[in-house]
């Protein structure tokens, strides 16, 4: 059930909690859940700022009810028409048929294509709506993370609705403003929202956050994840840093294996990389969803990927990582390369192809053997690991 919050001068969290959604988008796991972050402003006028699934509809309703008392709404700003955000917009239409949406010419495209409504008042960039003793201010920020997206400031008291900037996985039942405490696990779950969904498109982000720059901002409301009220630009900094692609020192050693004679390479580099003194994380793409490989290949500067051939081609499991990572991520990152293979290769090959089309170029040496590794090649392998760290540390200092 809803429990609205207020969270500025005449203004309320009216979200929702959604712990029995598996996979954000159908890709990206929800441990620890999502929430959907709608605000209410209860002025002179009533304005809603996006929605939330349909499926949870019929709670967010209700909770509404509560909290407006027999009020009506007046305005429905739509930041984004990704479902999350837009689902329950036709029955707020039915329920409340005199309200006026408030969208982009984007939006208005989308919105009539998804629920066969229009738009009431179409904005612009830096285009206002003025209410007694209130202005809203509309800033377009296209491709974060949909080319409709938009955010909302309320000049009066200073508050940000970012929309998907700023915004992250997890429920906010044990934390819904950053003075409440930032739970320890909440970062990393920021960056991995921010480099599965809008990451592809971060220098869109980093342009968003320079259009924000000159405003007095008090409070961010996202749409997911915790409300920033304490430190508002803690949240900016770090996406802007995360926007402009400024790594860690630290290296991701990602391997597939299928008889354990790529993982004892994998073991092998993940030594040399320890051996720097370097931050190490280590994954095997079989059992560690695509999802948290991203998140680290985009925090840390240095990328070794060891997979097996399979019947001739690169382990799927890692090709579905290559495939999945952001384009260009291997020209930025310092890379190593190893894998193995039987009766005929094809591993290796097929990651220095990637490599290359991604205009980046992998640290010697390149380590593949044939059948399980001897001493040899597992010196290699420990070289390998040291190379990588050795660069990262180089070029951090740089």
């Amino acid at each position: 059930m809803m429990q609205p919050t207020l969270i500025a001068d005449q203004t309320w969290w009216v979200g929702l909690n959604d712990r029995k959604t598996d996979l954000f988008e159908g890709l990206w796991p929800l441990p620890r859940g999502v929430s959907y972050n709608s605000y209410l402003i209860l002025g002179e006028k009533v304005v809603l700022l996006d929605t939330v699934k349909v499926t949870m509809a019929g709670a967010y309703l209700a909770g509404l009810d509560r909290l407006l008392n027999g009020r009506k709404v007046d305005y429905l700003i739509t930041h984004h028409l990704e479902p999350d955000h837009s689902g329950s917009i036709s029955l707020l239409r039915q329920r409340w048929p005199e309200m006026k949406i408030i969208g982009n010419k984007k939006t208005a495209e989308f919105l009539r294509e998804m629920h066969g409504i229009e738009v009431d008042m179409p904005i612009g960039d830096g285009d206002a709506l003025e209410l007694p003793g209130r202005t809203l201010r509309f800033y377009l920020t296209p491709m974060v993370h949909w080319p409709e997206t938009m955010m909302t400031f309320d000049e009066s008291n200073g508050t940000l609705f970012s929309c998907d900037a700023f915004g992250g996985f997890g429920t906010v039942d044990q934390s819904l403003f950053d003075d409440q405490g930032v739970p320890a696990w909440y970062e990393d779950d920021v960056l991995r929202y921010f480099s599965n969904i809008v990451a592809k498109y971060a220098p869109m982000t980093h342009k968003a956050i320079g259009k924000l720059g000159g405003l007095g901002i008090k409070t961010i409301a996202p749409s997911h994840g915790i409300i920033w009220r304490q430190d508002p630009l803690r949240i900016v900094r770090i996406y802007d840093r995360w926007s402009q692609d400024q790594w860690e020192t630290g290296v991701l050693v990602a391997f597939g294996s299928m008889y354990e004679h790529t993982e004892a390479m994998a073991e092998v580099v993940a030594a040399g990389v320890r051996d720097e003194g370097v931050t190490l994380r280590m994954y095997d793409v079989s059992r560690r969803h695509v999802s948290y490989i991203i998140r680290d290949a985009w925090r840390y500067g240095g990328l070794i990927l060891g997979a097996p051939t399979y019947d001739t081609k690169l382990f799927p499991m890692m090709q579905h990582v290559l495939n999945s990572l952001p384009k260009g991520l291997a020209a930025r990152r310092t890379l190593g390369l190893f894998g193995n293979y039987g009766w005929v290769g094809g591993a290796v090959k097929t990651m220095q192809a990637w490599t290359e089309e991604q205009g980046g170029k992998p640290v010697e040496p390149i380590v593949e053997v044939r059948f399980r590794p001897d001493d040899d090649n597992l010196q290699q392998c420990r070289q390998l690991g040291q190379n990588v760290a050795q660069e990262v540390k180089k070029r951090q200092n740089n």
